[in-house]
């Protein structure tokens, strides 16, 4: 069951808590001999609502009303509530460099093997402390070199996925001035 939240939307005061830039995000993999990357599992679901945003969210259908019991998609501060819960539960972690969260992506840099598995083992036990769950399907688990939100990163280079710029490489070249 889908709802949509057009409606509630428009009148909902925009959270101005900031997501991090993508750019500035990158720029912390240039150090980076070894990546993690994990993707909490169902991100906004991972979030119980509050009495009062249930309400909010119920959907109403011939056989009944239904309430959401945890945050859905397509809430208008979904993201922003998201990254501030995410950002309390490891601010040390983001603090020191290593650790970059985009929503629920999740990823771990660092530049030896032994540092990566204790940073690894930091991050999962908070990870556990606060009941997330991950997903096993979409996880890297100490690469060299990864793809990540349409670019391909690792310590030694950054670039964008060839396939995101084919359209623009496959285009002739103009052979006319307008």
């Amino acid at each position: 069951m889908v709802g949509d939240f057009r409606a509630l939307n428009t009148y909902t005061i925009p959270d101005r808590y900031p997501i991090p830039r993508i750019h500035e995000t990158l720029t912390q993999f240039s150090q980076a001999k070894l990546i993690t990357a994990m993707d909490a599992l169902k991100g906004f679901h991972q979030n119980v609502l509050t009495d009062n945003s249930k309400k909010l969210l119920r959907i109403i259908v011939h056989c009944g009303i239904f309430e959401y019991l945890r945050m859905p998609f397509g809430i208008k501060n979904a993201p922003s509530h998201y990254q501030r819960i995410i950002n309390t539960i490891f601010p040390e972690e983001l603090s020191e460099g290593w650790l970059i969260i985009y929503i629920y992506d999740i990823m771990i840099v660092s530049e030896t093997l032994d540092n990566h598995i204790s940073i690894l083992e930091r991050v999962l036990q908070k990870i556990i402390q606060v009941n997330m769950k991950i997903s096993l399907k979409k996880h890297h688990f100490a690469y060299s070199e990864l793809k990540e939100r349409g670019h391909v990163v690792s310590g030694l280079s950054l670039g964008i996925e060839k396939n995101k710029v084919a359209a623009v490489l496959l285009k002739p070249m103009p052979q006319k001035k307008k």
